[in-house]
């Protein structure tokens, strides 16, 4: 039977009930037959893999592999997905360095098989890594199923705790955040940016970020969300407004009510 979260209420107070259960929820994913055999084959196997071209020819280790850095739904693209993996991280023309979404560019770095010193498959402590972040990916996964706001919360929160003690400019912090398409969603939706705003050029996009980022949470750089407290004041603007949202879309009728009641009649002649 598969794991099924216990989500007792949607928005913000659901996401609080859920943060606080999150450790002990994840573990019973972890402890689900499937997920077991698949990471147990995983830890057994992968030390043996030396190439691209083996990993993707084993079905089960290229599951966990994609699974987690959030890629599972390319488990079928395996001609591509030995291309991203064959791409070093030095060549600007590879394929990896090319693609918007950066999770690819991750993903080939940390399997390593075009980095110096690859692959990185047989190195200690590496599968316990893998499955670590696939049993995670796992129950953000199963969270979804249930409500898809609160496994964009999870995947945010866990996102940014990383993104934001990570080396590099500010600059290159927030691409990061553009380059991951469920952490720029929550931004767009926490920071109520327009569906088209991704047509914008990138540095005004960047700009505009940085700029409704500190409007919001008093600080327009990714190096804050190391504080929790950070993370959780996004997250709870970001479900807050996809509540809204959502309650909208369900009662059009409703909302174009209120704004006409917010608007003062005018008068009449007899007024």
């Amino acid at each position: 039977m598969a794991f099924e979260p216990v989500i007792p209420m949607s928005g913000y107070a659901g996401w609080r009930f859920l943060s606080r259960t999150a450790d002990t929820q994840r573990a019973l994913v972890a402890q689900a037959p499937q997920t077991q055999r698949e990471t147990a084959a995983f830890r057994d196997r992968i030390g043996k893999v030396a190439t691209a071209e083996a990993l993707v020819a084993d079905r089960t280790l290229l599951k966990v592999a994609l699974g987690a850095f959030g890629l599972e739904a390319d488990l079928d693209n395996r001609a591509f997905i030995r291309k991203v993996l064959e791409s070093p991280s030095s060549d600007p023309k590879a394929l990896a360095n090319r693609l918007a979404d950066k999770r690819y560019l991750e993903f080939a770095r940390a399997f390593g098989f075009a980095e110096p010193g690859g692959p990185f498959t047989r190195r200690a402590g590496f599968a316990d890594r893998i499955v670590a972040a696939y049993e995670t990916r796992q129950f953000e996964i199963a969270v979804g199923d249930r409500d898809e706001s609160m496994r964009l919360a999870l995947s945010a929160d866990r996102e940014l705790a990383a993104l934001a003690v990570r080396r590099g400019t500010p600059d290159a912090l927030w691409f990061s955040v553009m380059g991951n398409p469920p952490l720029r969603q929550v931004f767009e939706t926490a920071l109520g940016l327009p569906k088209g705003f991704g047509a914008l050029d990138i540095d005004r996009q960047l700009e505009v970020f940085r700029d409704k980022t500190e409007r919001a949470l008093g600080d327009g750089e990714i190096a804050q969300f190391a504080d929790p407290a950070k993370r959780e004041n996004l997250v709870r603007l970001f479900l807050l407004r996809e509540e809204s949202r959502s309650s909208a879309l369900a009662a059009p009728g409703a909302a174009a009510l209120a704004l006409v009641r917010a608007i003062p009649r005018a008068r009449g002649p007899l007024g």
